[in-house]
């Protein structure tokens, strides 16, 4: 009986061992010399927040090793550290990772060693921890502190907090963060970041050579090209130099915050956040701002321009060379002909594309002759892809051509395709053969054209004119538009350039005139300019629907706002309740978040006050008048020296003569949202009395009083704390006198939207003058107090 109870005891015994290993073999952070990794199992970290194991990179066949956010839900799993990025296997069940003579390493199916950290270790003892910051450290059973080898040493395309990227001074070798190929292919990409031999600055790189992008130096607090940093409350960076080394490391301020630092295949380095309540990761920073500042984004042959999606397309006549590759918005693969071009053949007739660039290419060569000289040596040399002629130079490129990023007002390239394939070859051939049906029915299409032309001239003969569509715009003339606005007579308002006036046009549509008064510039550069700002479509943008050229006549055909200027709500007896202006201030952010950083090239509006945000009939805020600025002529490419704007929202560098930029909207944002809070304008007068409310701001932000005293009466407290005080905080921060003191409007925009944080800004120079001296700071701030748009252009004000 005694054996046969001891026979039971033991069985269960067995059964619950065996189901202890299976339960270590999945939840153990530990690879020891007895327990391997093959199939399913995985390898999760103490607190469960990296996990380790075999992942398939989307729906290839292709499997690899790595370390992926264990808490982060996303599919496929967010993988931070690849082994072996450059061999996968596909069969994961017969493959195997494990600790073998002292260094963890991975067999494919075939039992071949395929990875392996390649170190000397005491092989008896040797482990492999999977630890809570995901660095998989393989220790060798020492007392020694330091690990023989670890993933944090070797990174793929992440750097998360705790690691370094280093520069070894002794070895004069770099750390670098190398692109995945692919969305689907973590090989080894074209774009790196590494560290300079000085170690104090970074740089991005185009094929381990071409470098496209720096940090600029660090100052002790910030790099000088990424100033987003000065207002980070999330990552704490540091940087250390020592004999052997210098490097960099940064910390999350909060632990709980789940963060990555990424070399993106787009070429971007990225810094995001995840977000658990949206289920996605957040971009808090990325560099270059746009990616066609990215070198070679496009590959060879493509082309870039941010006006519209995808940002990439081939020069006609080619096609991309990994469709696959393209449609997962990966395009550094580039582009080939779509008719091969042999040397020697004379089966293909060849021709040139022309393309206007922002730069021309790299690598190009110089030979001697004019432009006709130009155009035949290309054409007659079988390995010349293109040409150019720029300033009475010819040059010429072999090979593939990078970096094309598109330009209307740029220097011509010409790429050489195959005749055929051109567009307007194309049309040529169609039109040859339908030829004889066009030449047999063209008395009969005469016959309907005049007769459709009939109806419509007796039906509205007032229309019959030469107004018509120009790219995405209607170019109007100027008898149309004095019919639609009845001859200028129903002014919706007025500033520095020109009137406004309520339109209808002939598809009844509603719509405001903007008469520009003292515009100079030709037909030709007006029309050329407004075509380009033309293409800048965003929500929290007035649309232009138009332009008119004729003459001295200059004029703007926007959609009509049917709630008008914010300055007519927050300035009169109906104000907007704070949901409302809350809801304005982040979307006046956002569309200057688009002009600042998403156009493809950076446009400063100059001028942002309450009457240039209009409000639709859902009370959406809409940036009026923007790049106003660059329409009023080349003399105003001079906005670096002289002052334009409205008083009350100057930045100070506009009275100091230095070249002005975005940050220059950022002071004006700031203001205008004290006003939005405030309910009037930030400087009044009243009797002897002055008043500047940014002061008023300060001071109940600096003795930590009721924020809600400082709210618009009219609203009678019924407001967020926490969102008055953040708008507060956020206006002090964009009022600050240095521009690099400032925010960028990215920033702003995260902060409203609450994934950003902000601490309490210092108090601005010119507030602390006003504090002290009210006098000496009224220059500074005076608004018209009557709500009209008081202008300063040239001169002092």
């Amino acid at each position: 009986m005694c054996l046969k109870t001891s026979n039971i005891l033991m069985k269960y015994l067995l059964i619950i061992c065996f189901f202890l290993f299976i339960s270590l073999s999945h939840a153990s952070s530990i690879i020891s010399a007895n327990l391997s990794l093959s199939g399913n199992q995985t390898i999760v970290s103490k607190r469960e927040n990296f996990a380790l194991g075999f992942f398939k990179a989307g729906n290839s066949s292709n499997y690899y090793v790595g370390i992926w956010y264990n808490k982060v839900s996303t599919t496929p799993p967010t993988v931070v550290w690849v082994a072996n990025r450059e061999s996968p296997i596909f069969d994961i069940f017969n493959s195997e990772l494990k600790i073998l003579h002292g260094n963890l390493v991975l067999l494919n199916e075939s039992k071949h060693q395929i990875w392996s950290t390649n170190v000397t270790t005491n092989s008896n003892s040797a482990a492999a921890v999977l630890q809570d910051d995901g660095n998989l450290v393989l220790t060798d059973g020492s007392n020694t502190v330091d690990p023989v080898w670890q993933s944090f040493d070797n990174p793929v395309h992440t750097w998360l907090p705790g690691a370094k990227l280093v520069y070894n001074h002794k070895k004069k070798k770099a750390q670098r963060l190398t692109s995945w190929r692919s969305h689907e292919d973590p090989g080894v990409g074209m774009f790196s970041l590494e560290p300079v031999p000085s170690g104090n600055e970074y740089i991005s790189l185009w094929n381990g050579s071409q470098q496209y992008w720096t940090s600029g130096p660090w100052n002790g607090h910030i790099f000088s090209s990424v100033p987003e940093m000065r207002l980070n409350y999330i990552y704490n960076f540091s940087f250390v130099s020592k004999e052997n080394e210098s490097y960099f490391t940064y910390s999350v301020y909060d632990p709980n915050i789940i963060s990555r630092f990424v070399m993106d295949v787009s070429g971007q380095i990225q810094q995001l956040s995840w977000l658990d309540n949206s289920k996605q990761w957040n971009l808090f920073w990325a560099q270059p701002r746009t990616q066609c500042e990215t070198y070679a984004y496009c590959g060879a042959f493509g082309t870039c321009r941010l006006t519209e999606l995808p940002f990439c397309s081939c020069v006609p006549g080619f096609k991309p060379k990994s469709e696959n590759d393209w449609n997962q918005d990966v395009f550094n693969s580039g582009c080939v002909r779509i008719t091969n071009i042999e040397c020697g053949s004379s089966n293909v007739t060849l021709d040139f594309f022309m393309l206007k660039v922002k730069s021309l290419p790299l690598n190009s060569s110089v030979v001697v002759g004019g432009g006709g000289e130009c155009r035949t040596s290309c054409l007659r040399d079988c390995s010349c892809n293109a040409y150019s002629f720029v300033d009475n130079k010819c040059s010429v490129w072999y090979g593939d051509i990078l970096n094309l990023s598109e330009d209307v007002n740029g220097n011509a390239i010409f790429v050489k395709v195959s005749s055929k394939d051109l567009p307007r070859r194309i049309h040529k051939v169609k039109n040859e053969v339908k030829m004889g049906v066009v030449v047999g029915s063209v008395s009969g299409v005469v016959l309907i054209v005049g007769l459709f032309l009939l109806i419509i001239y007796k039906k509205n003969r007032i229309f019959v004119t030469k107004t018509k569509m120009e790219g995405l715009l209607v170019s109007f003339v100027y008898r149309d538009l004095q019919i639609a606005t009845k001859n200028f007579t129903e002014k919706l308002g007025g500033g520095g350039f020109g009137s406004v006036f309520k339109g209808v046009l002939r598809d009844s549509s509603v719509v405001a005139v903007k008469k520009l008064e003292s515009v100079s510039q030709g037909d030709k550069q007006f029309r050329s300019e407004v075509s380009t700002i033309g293409t800048i479509q965003h929500v929290n943008l007035v649309r232009l629907r138009g332009f008119c050229a004729q003459g001295s006549d200059k004029l703007l055909v926007y959609d009509y706002m049917p709630n008008g200027s914010l300055s007519s709500h927050i300035f009169n007896e109906n104000p907007l309740n704070w949901k409302t202006r809350y809801e304005i201030a982040l979307g006046v952010a956002r569309g200057l978040v688009y002009l600042h950083e998403k156009c493809r090239d950076c446009i400063i509006h100059c001028d942002i006050k309450p009457e240039n945000i209009l409000l639709d009939a859902d009370f959406c805020p809409k940036i009026a008048d923007f790049g106003l600025a660059k329409l009023v002529g080349r003399d105003f490419s001079r906005v670096l020296t002289t002052m334009r704007g409205t008083r009350g929202y100057l930045a100070p560098e506009w009275l100091s003569g230095v070249a002005v930029t975005p940050k220059a909207d950022v002071y004006s944002y700031g203001m205008m949202l004290f006003e939005l809070v405030y309910g009037k304008r930030n400087a009044e007068q009243s009797e002897n009395v002055s008043t500047f409310f940014p002061s008023l701001v300060t001071k109940v932000l600096m003795v930590g009083g009721d924020i809600l005293s400082v709210l618009d009466s009219r609203l009678k407290n019924e407001a967020s704390v926490e969102e008055v005080t953040k708008i507060c905080k956020v206006a002090c921060w964009c009022i600050q006198d240095e521009e690099d003191s400032r925010p960028s409007m990215s920033m702003v925009e995260q902060i409203l939207e609450g994934v950003l944080d902000v601490n309490m800004p210092p108090i601005p120079h010119s507030v602390m003058l006003f504090l002290d001296n009210t006098e000496d700071i009224v220059f500074f701030t005076e608004s018209s107090s009557n709500g009209s748009s008081e202008n300063v252009s040239n001169g002092d004000p």
